[in-house]
């Protein structure tokens, strides 16, 4: 039998803000157990409502600020706080890079046991409309009597009622009425559920999920919408190998690395990164701290589509890179016939199995990059050593796990931390990307 929910009490809580956590949220200590508040700032007094009750910590909801944060700002978006496409939006953006690279800091000392050498100054850019790759959400709502478009409210599967979206590239984040206006009429408008935007260097792409296969009417409702507003418009009935252009949508998609003299070709469904400006920032750093020499061989691991690849190509003597999924190798090494760049070699390799390098170890290795998903890179940690790499920059997405193999690194295979700092990919979110510079320790 399950247990009853202790109800919540109905008076409002007041407390002192004494930090964020990695989720956004305020965290406090009523009579020594931790409450964490929706909506509160370091630094604030608040009241605030109880949302749940847990045994070991409380959540909570702001419903009035006693004192406010003088970094508090109000929010740009009128659907903040429903919304969960972003969590931070009421705190000064030059703040909000500042509580990364502390929470970066703590992480790193918590879970890793290692402070850097030298902390990078944050990398940060453009708060606003940054976002070139993202999932919307689809849903008709009958009681609405229209279809919403819009990103997930917030610890709920409903789909945000959104109006315009100033985080999303201007070019679909301000034509999300026009879509789904263009999605009310269509005899399918209960069976798409979710578009998926790319956007490159030029137009923006949106890829259609849908479960049953369109009208003819429907597709010219679809084919009118991207000549009314310049997307290009595509499908997505089964699996990503179903995914097609309407006839005249088609687009090359693509992203250019300037500093590097490289353009790279993807697919709607590949992963890039979704803040252009702030990759092109995190490339030149990450090449500048790798800093490969001519006669030097280089190894990339978690290559994807080249995006580290193909400029570390231009610098050291040889590059390989390894990657788990065989279209994005593919696409790579389209990529790098394109620029002519013969001393760049793209394979397809388990980074998850054991023995992941074991095929490479007759090759010696000066340097090496890794940009691994949120689970890491720990299964080929312990090759770096054994493949003669001296220096390796790390480029994290989740600070857990890079401070985890940052503990293996340093405090049993033999680097050090020489450099880390945080990286603001995701304006707004609590979303933190990281990079380390690890150096092997002389004499191991």
């Amino acid at each position: 039998m399950s247990k009853k929910r202790k109800p919540l009490p109905e008076q409002p809580i007041e407390v002192e803000i004494e930090s964020l956590t990695h989720d956004g949220r305020g965290l406090a200590h009523l009579e020594g157990k931790a409450v964490f508040v929706d909506g509160a700032l370091p630094g604030e007094r608040v009241q605030a409502r109880y949302t749940r009750l847990q045994r070991h910590y409380d959540e909570a909801a702001v419903v009035a600020i006693e004192r406010p944060s003088p970094e508090r700002v109000a929010p740009r978006c009128p659907h903040f706080g429903v919304c969960g496409g972003c969590r931070l939006q009421h705190l000064a953006a030059p703040a909000q890079v500042r509580v990364k690279q502390e929470i970066l800091q703590e992480v790193l000392a918590r879970i890793g046991k290692v402070t850097p050498e030298t902390w990078l100054a944050p990398l940060s850019g453009e708060p606003w409309g940054y976002r070139r790759k993202a999932r919307l959400g689809v849903r008709y709502v009958p009681k609405k009597g229209r279809v919403l478009v819009g990103f997930r409210e917030r610890r709920s599967a409903f789909v945000t009622d959104l109006t315009r979206c100033d985080i999303l590239h201007p070019a679909v984040g301000e034509r999300i009425p026009a879509i789904a206006a263009a999605l009310q009429d269509l005899s399918i408008r209960e069976r798409l559920p979710q578009i998926e935007i790319a956007i490159g260097d030029g137009p923006a792409v949106l890829v259609f999920r849908v479960l049953d296969p369109p009208s003819a009417d429907d597709l010219a409702r679809l084919a009118a919408l991207g000549e009314e507003t310049g997307l290009h418009i595509y499908l997505q009935e089964g699996g990503i190998e179903t995914i097609r252009p309407l006839p005249g949508q088609a687009i090359a998609l693509h992203y250019s690395l300037p500093h590097h003299q490289v353009r790279i070709a993807f697919e709607p469904s590949d992963f890039t990164q979704v803040n252009l400006q702030l990759n092109r920032a995190m490339v030149d750093q990450a090449l500048g701290l790798l800093d490969a020499q001519p006669d030097e061989r280089v190894l990339d691991l978690f290559c994807g589509l080249g995006n580290f690849t193909l400029p570390l190509a231009r610098q050291a003597g040889a590059v390989l890179g390894l990657e788990g999924d065989a279209g994005l190798v593919a696409r790579a090494r389209r990529n790098a016939e394109h620029h002519h760049l013969a001393n760049v070699r793209f394979e397809v390799a388990d980074l998850y199995g054991e023995g992941a390098l074991s095929p490479w170890l007759e090759g010696r290795f000066d340097k090496a990059l890794l940009d691994p998903p949120r689970s890491g890179a720990l299964a080929v940690l312990e090759w770096l050593p054994r493949l003669g790499v001296q220096r390796l920059v790390y480029v994290s997405c989740y600070p857990a796990t890079l401070a985890r193999d940052a503990d293996r690194l340093v405090n049993d295979l033999g680097y050090r931390l020489v450099a880390a700092g945080a990286m603001d990919m995701f304006p707004h979110t609590d979303h933190l990307e990281a990079m380390a510079l690890f150096e092997r320790a002389e004499g191991r």
